[in-house]
């Protein structure tokens, strides 16, 4: 069939279930609004959800310093009766997983993530205040000793994350801190990830910054002891000042390409 044939076919089916829509609308919305409240996620105790992600464009800042991010538009309404974009984009890009296969040789992709660590007690390591002293700062032991006796044990399966308040810099150069020479944000430090993995049975790290690692790392060392041991990370998550310390439960959609070493997620937290 020719495209201008398919083209067509398309339009005709829009229009024809367009009174039909037009008809069920209202009735749906009123449902909808009916029930969003009553899932059996929200009746286990979560009375309102936070989104997480950040939105991806062209401009979001990225590890390499430039865009990872493109789109073409391949159909559109006036033309066509329907949109269509192409997008192309580096899987590390915007808010999204690192997958075990991302630093090592033969670790997990990401469609191989089990499902069961996509929901996840939300544990929010609050170091913003000494993020704000120094752009370098990083998650130590101590910190994750004094969450622990604030908060109680780290949960199985939790996300433990970064709050340093850098996500409020995410359209700024400060985001990135490039000096000219090296990167400076907040991240994780190898000995804080090695007492996770020895002491707890988290099953990933998350940090509102481009890198597990903080900015000037040379080597990685964050992201080469965690990844391998077939945990997950989050890079570029929003919004960890609007949960708390401990409740919220973390909805991780992660994507699902086979052999994917990571790639853009929509994530939300139900608190």
């Amino acid at each position: 069939m020719c495209d201008i044939c398919v083209m067509n076919a398309v339009k005709q089916k829009m229009l024809s279930r367009r009174s039909f829509f037009k008809g069920s609308a209202a009735a749906g919305v009123a449902a909808l609004g009916a029930t969003a409240a009553t899932t059996p996620a929200m009746a286990a105790g979560h009375g309102t959800v936070e989104d997480m992600t950040h939105t991806l464009h062209e401009d979001f800042p990225t590890y390499f310093g430039e865009s990872q991010f493109s789109r073409e538009q391949l159909f559109n309404f006036a033309e066509h009766s329907f949109n269509l974009q192409q997008y192309t984009v580096n899987e590390h890009t915007g808010t999204h997983i690192d997958a075990p296969l991302h630093f090592s040789a033969d670790g997990a992709s990401v469609d191989e993530i089990p499902v069961s660590q996509l929901i996840a007690p939300l544990c929010v390591v609050d170091i913003a205040a000494k993020a704000a002293e120094d752009m370098d700062a990083q998650v130590t032991p101590d910190d994750l000793k004094a969450w622990i006796a604030a908060n109680g044990d780290i949960p199985a399966g939790a996300c433990v994350a970064m709050h340093s308040g850098w996500a409020a810099k995410v359209d700024t150069d400060a985001y990135r801190g490039f000096d000219g020479t090296a990167q400076h944000y907040p991240g994780f430090h190898v000995e804080a990830v090695q007492m996770l993995m020895e002491q707890t049975e988290a099953a990933s790290i998350a940090v509102d910054t481009l890198s597990l690692d903080h900015g000037i790392s040379a080597d990685f060392a964050t992201h080469y002891a965690w990844l391998p041991t077939g945990r997950f990370g989050i890079e570029n998550l929003a919004n960890l000042d609007k949960v708390p310390a401990a409740g919220a439960t973390l909805v991780i959609g992660a994507p699902k390409h086979r052999g994917g070493t990571g790639g853009p997620a929509r994530i939300f937290a139900m608190v």
